[in-house]
């Protein structure tokens, strides 16, 4: 059965329903998004992340081409490829939303008619999933029969498939995850789902990561990456690059997951780090943790250097972070 985060996306007749993470699990609640603008304000508030916003992504691109049905194509296109921008603005940090909007375009060029951009979804939908699955499997095959894996962090249908693969093939795993400040994530969204899966699941919380590395009882740190430059920079939610450090102190590998590297992304410089209102990290699930004396400072993501990372899982399997361009020797992946 899959968990309750893997479909956390819906297009209906009327919208798109969106999971509300930031309530995720003491509530169920979905929110509706009628229009484009509405799906890209969610995906801005953290209704929903990790994975999400890619779907949210496709799905809001479906909410543009509907109101555009019935005008002229070129004028239509026109308007579904700022509809585009728009959605890409909202999290520029993760390129996949990127790939979501290029992969509906793809499909209303080639049928000529802006109503095709339901198939493109649909397609960006089935490949993101059959991609994690293969990423998935890639990744299990690194873990050992009986261990125990520290993750930061969501890694969503990255994770989910991980899991999957390591019980088909008999493995048990145990995992730790951080409580992934100030969104608590890691503690709401991670933890929930990994039990949700039947698997022995720990809390520590942010700062406790070191100090379990150094205990020797973790035999791979494993996280999601928003995006993988082709020189081998990581870039993650804030406090990978941290724990990465610890990894490699103490001699524990450290695989970082993502379907393909970025080739628009040489090097760390050719990514944007999105900075988040510092007033985030002033709260926790709406209860107030500093006064206003203080202010915040909440950079979104951090950049871990190549030489901290064991290993980068793709779809296309393992590479050393020295050899990503390997990765396109078998041809281009959307």
């Amino acid at each position: 059965m899959q968990p309750v985060l893997a479909d956390s996306v819906r297009l209906v007749e009327d919208g798109v329903l969106i999971l509300d993470r930031r309530t995720f699990p003491f509530e169920r609640s979905w929110v509706r998004c009628a229009t484009v603008d509405e799906v890209a304000k969610a995906i801005e508030d953290m209704v929903t992340q990790s994975s999400g916003p890619y779907f949210a992504t496709l799905y809001g691109m479906v909410l543009a081409a509907r109101a555009l049905e019935g005008r002229p194509f070129t004028e239509a296109r026109a308007e579904l490829a700022r509809a585009g921008e728009l959605l890409e603005a909202t999290r520029r940090t993760n390129n996949a939303l990127r790939k979501a909007v290029a992969i509906v375009l793809e499909a209303v060029d080639a049928a000529q008619d802006v109503a095709a951009a339901v198939e493109g979804a649909r397609t960006g939908d089935e490949r993101y999933r059959s991609r994690s699955r293969a990423l998935g499997t890639h990744t299990a095959a690194l873990l050992p029969d009986d261990g125990c894996v520290l993750t930061h962090c969501w890694a969503d249908l990255y994770l989910t498939e991980t899991v999957f693969a390591a019980q088909r093939a008999g493995k048990r795993l145990r995992f730790v995850c951080t409580e992934t400040r100030p969104y608590l994530q890691g503690a709401r969204l991670t933890a929930e789902t990994l039990a949700e899966m039947g698997v022995d699941t720990t809390v520590i919380t942010d700062g406790m990561g070191a100090a379990v590395l150094q205990s020797g009882e973790v035999h791979a740190l494993v996280t999601a990456a928003d995006r993988v430059t082709m020189d081998g920079h990581v870039v993650n939610k804030v406090g990978t690059l941290g724990l990465a450090v610890a990894a490699s102190a103490f001699g524990v590998p450290f695989l970082a997951l993502v379907q393909a590297p970025d080739r628009q992304a040489l090097t760390a410089a050719d990514v944007p780090i999105e900075f988040r209102d510092g007033a985030e990290v002033l709260s926790t699930l709406g209860r107030r943790t500093a006064s206003a004396r203080v202010r915040g400072h909440y950079p979104a993501f951090d950049v871990t250097p190549p030489r901290f990372v064991t290993s980068v899982v793709t779809d296309r399997g393992v590479f050393a972070p020295d050899r990503l361009p390997d990765y396109y020797s078998g041809g281009e992946q959307q």
